[in-house]
């Protein structure tokens, strides 16, 4: 009997493991499942018939309280992340709108630019735009400095 009350034990614990710690089908939920099974089937075959159905009652109640408790809100609440990240990143160059430069590599749609003297990331406003292009910054919007070919009036 001890060896059906293990069974039982170590597949509770894979199955608890497989939903809590490892999400998704994996290896511990069918080991879980077939620790589960065989202690049931272990005591119909090696202790008796009576033993067999107690094992069995027992796994499909101890599976309905795991199931429940695992449905409840409060359980997800305590293990996941609360913290919300508010913060951006704080750029040291300055560039404003109207500012010219020329682009390092080719923006599609980002990719490097010179303006003002420094290297820095910056997207194209539409489509793509080729290296060694005169640019002009249009818009800068949370820390992203959007970019366009520079119009060469003659």
């Amino acid at each position: 009997m001890g060896l059906v009350i293990s069974f039982i034990i170590i597949g509770l614990l894979l199955l608890f493991a497989e939903i809590l710690i490892i999400p998704g089908v994996g290896v511990a939920g069918i080991l879980g499942i077939l620790a589960l099974a065989g202690s049931c089937v272990y005591a119909f075959l090696e202790v008796s018939t009576t033993a067999g159905i107690i094992t069995t009652v027992s796994v499909v109640v101890l599976l309905v309280i795991l199931t429940i408790y695992v449905l409840r809100a409060k359980t997800w609440k305590r293990i996941s992340l609360e913290t919300n990240i508010d913060s951006k990143a704080i750029s040291d160059v300055k560039v404003s709108v109207g500012d010219e430069g020329k682009t390092i590599t080719r923006l599609a749609p980002m990719g490097q630019a010179v303006i003002g003297g420094e290297s820095m990331e910056v997207k194209a406003m539409e489509g793509m735009i080729d290296s060694n292009v005169e640019v002009v910054v249009v818009m800068i919007d949370d820390n992203k400095i959007y970019v366009k070919p520079k119009e060469n009036n003659f």
